[in-house]
């Protein structure tokens, strides 16, 4: 399954860019679609996530400036991105996870660079 991640850039701080991520629309759902970050010798960690029902999670540090949405008709994800700061500097991946046959499945995007100058 090859999810298609496309948006980042470079921007200056204080900016917005956007991210979109689409899935196969015969994905399996319910899932949860959202976006992952990693820096370069870092972990990669949670930005946000959506499921199907709705439910949305953010990391503490992108509250309040990043917003994601998703139409699970068309198994697509956006995350809007504002008042970018430097720190929001990585490669962002695009996740869905879903379970198929009683098992957690993680599919990811290929990576989109942020750049956030000072």
């Amino acid at each position: 399954v090859q999810l298609q991640a496309s948006g980042g850039g470079a921007v200056q701080a204080g900016g917005s860019l956007r991210l979109s991520c689409a899935a196969p629309k015969n994905i399996s759902s319910p899932n949860t679609m959202g976006w992952y970050r990693q820096g370069p010798g870092k972990e990669r960690d949670l930005v946000a996530r959506q499921s199907t029902g709705g439910v949305i999670k953010y990391a503490d540090s992108v509250k309040g400036r990043f917003t994601i949405s998703r139409d699970n008709g068309e198994n697509t994800a956006f995350l809007e991105m504002n008042r970018l700061k430097p720190e929001d500097t990585d490669v962002y991946y695009c996740n869905l996870v879903t379970a198929i046959d009683g098992r957690w499945e993680y599919y990811w995007g290929q990576g989109t660079q942020v750049t956030v100058s000072s």
